[in-house]
């Protein structure tokens, strides 16, 4: 059995209305000048936390994060400069998973001598001093659980991934409240992202027991409640579960991470702009037929998660189970194929080339990609 690096929040804290008990955090109630990372539409949810601490004694700073779509590297740095004039000992992220990765990167960069680009890759962090919360509004990025943080690289039209273990939070409070909110569609993508991390997790090429068990579970959580929580938002059983799911499919992305579906999401997202679970969404069907001839019994295995009666043989089973990926996301509303999202066969070989770039992905892919490969998986999804 090859070794396996565990790395989690310090403390994790889920349940419903469990935001409530951010005030008793010793991290909050250590700090003097606290950075709030925030998009507006949860401003008002959160003003009576917001006035608790303020209450308290603490210097309170709040950012409204209004970028939209993924943040850039420029936008980033607007948000930097923010940060170190206010000089916070804590930052709080509460948001969507672009929100959660610029506060873990405001919270290792404020009072750090390194520059952004010093630090794209994969353990090049030096360091955080800053104490780091956060608290998701969607259940899919897993960004809260996981030591990675993901910027748009408006130069290479790629997404540039910085991994460390000084991105993970301090806390993270995970309450399926804040969920409610959320439209269906940005349900769908966000719980289709978290699917996929799941998937990926246990078909990878580094797959190992001690994440298996998270990625199996998860993928039975969001298989049972995606489409639920997308027809009724303020189901929050469905939302519980969901928010589980995702929590584990973040458990996942530190010591396993992903693999071709995410590689070949990225320049749907980079060049065209197409939202990052959309994009996931999308091609992870194809993805996983292509996966499939080289590990059928993990892709079976998957289907069962997911709910697919045991067909008597593998390959069987596993071709359902691509079936229920499939059927899950057309319940939920996503478009199926590329030409939905104004993607041409001429778009293809671009699309193919970033992909070949997102090497720290691909070599988790149980199965060798080609460029041929990238654009015949497309070619077949348009």
């Amino acid at each position: 059995m090859n070794s396996i690096i565990l790395q989690q929040p310090g403390t994790i804290v889920f349940g419903e209305n469990c935001i409530g008990r951010l005030i008793d955090n010793r991290f909050v109630q250590a700090s003097k000048r606290i950075l709030w990372l925030i998009t507006s539409p949860l401003i008002n949810t959160l003003q009576p936390t917001l006035e608790a601490i303020t209450t308290s004694g603490k210097t309170v700073e709040l950012i409204d994060y209004n970028f939209p779509g993924e943040p850039t590297f420029s936008q980033f740095e607007a948000l930097l400069a923010q940060s170190e004039q206010f000089n916070p000992d804590c930052v709080i992220g509460i948001g969507g998973g672009s929100v959660l990765d610029c506060a873990k990167l405001l919270a290792a960069l404020t009072g750090n001598n390194q520059k952004l680009e010093d630090i794209a890759g994969i353990g090049l962090l030096n360091g955080r001093s800053k104490k780091l919360i956060c608290l998701p509004t969607t259940s899919g990025t897993g960004s809260e659980m996981s030591p990675n943080a993901i910027l748009l690289n408006e130069t290479t039209l790629a997404k540039s991934g910085i991994i460390s273990p000084y991105l993970l939070p301090d806390a993270c409070y995970i309450d399926p409240v804040l969920t409610i909110s959320l439209p269906a569609r940005l349900t769908a993508e966000t719980g289709m992202d978290a699917l996929a991390h799941c998937i990926e997790a246990y078909t990878n090429k580094f797959a190992h027991p001690a994440v298996d068990i998270y990625a199996l579970k998860g993928m039975e959580l969001i298989a049972q409640n995606l489409q639920r929580a997308c027809e009724n938002g303020n189901d929050i059983e469905a939302r519980s579960a969901l928010a589980l799911g995702s929590m584990y499919g973040g458990l996942c992305l530190g010591p396993v991470n992903t693999a071709a579906i995410h590689a070949l999401s990225y320049g749907l997202g980079g060049r065209f702009h197409v939202p990052h679970g959309l994009a996931n969404a999308i091609v992870m069907p194809e993805v996983l037929r292509f996966n499939m001839e080289a590990s059928i019994e993990r892709h079976a295995t998957v289907a069962l998660a997911l709910g697919v009666q045991n067909k008597g043989d593998e390959k069987e089973t596993a071709l359902a189970g691509i079936e229920k990926i499939k059927e899950i996301s057309r319940a939920c509303g996503i478009p199926q194929h590329l030409s939905d999202i104004g993607i041409k066969a001429e778009d293809l070989s671009e699309l193919a080339d970033i992909a070949m770039g997102v090497t720290r992905l691909l070599k988790n892919n149980p199965r060798e990609v080609t460029k041929t490969d990238a654009i015949e998986i497309y070619r077949k999804l348009l």
